[in-house]
């Protein structure tokens, strides 16, 4: 369904079971980011109440997802630490068009945030399936059905505000194409992204 080149090699799980408090700190600040990322995207597209409304319910759903991560830091006596540079979305960011109509930069947001849903989903579906600690097994499995549908609900928007439906899917591709090298770099890190 999500159509991404590459799948995490589950071997990832083990370097992420070696540092359980640093994906739970990067994975709560993930979680910050994709709310505020849609709060952005309903500052610079406020008229187009479609997208406003499902971005608010998205946004409501990441500001959750990030007290939920919190929480499960609290209770194993952990501490949520500083904000994380995540360098996966950072060179992602760098792949949005720089030039076009202001709907063709919303529509490079929106697959931009897809892009970052899908693979967040993927992350959180190998996390579910290896990872030995039965609650957050769960966690992850009840979170990667939420991103899925995140995902859904950007890849819908751009197909919706975009020139075209084909103008659409061939960028789609072209993010699909970018993501499975950058993908490459990454999976070594105890990181969602990295």
């Amino acid at each position: 369904m999500l159509g991404l080149k590459l799948v995490t090699d589950p071997k990832w799980v083990t370097i992420v079971e070696s540092n359980i408090e640093e994906i739970l700190t990067d994975h709560a600040w993930c979680e910050q980011k994709a709310a505020t990322n849609a709060i952005t995207m309903i500052t610079y597209n406020s008229e187009l109440e479609d997208l406003v409304t499902e971005l608010l319910e998205i946004a409501r759903e990441e500001v959750e997802h990030f007290q939920m991560v919190h929480n499960i830091i609290k209770e194993r006596g952990l501490t949520l630490g500083r904000e994380r540079k995540d360098n996966y979305v950072n060179e992602l960011f760098k792949f949005l068009k720089k030039d076009g109509s202001r709907t063709d930069a919303l529509i490079d947001r929106l697959l931009f945030s897809a892009m970052i849903e899908a693979r967040s989903c993927e992350r959180f579906k190998t996390l579910s399936e290896n990872i030995q600690d039965e609650k957050l097994a769960k966690f992850y499995k009840d979170l990667m059905i939420s991103e899925a549908g995140h995902y859904t609900t950007f890849l819908t928007l751009a197909r919706k505000y975009g020139k075209s439906r084909e103008s659409v899917d061939d960028r789609w591709k072209e993010w699909i194409e970018f993501e499975g090298v950058l993908i490459t770099k990454y999976g070594k890190e105890e990181t969602i992204h990295g």
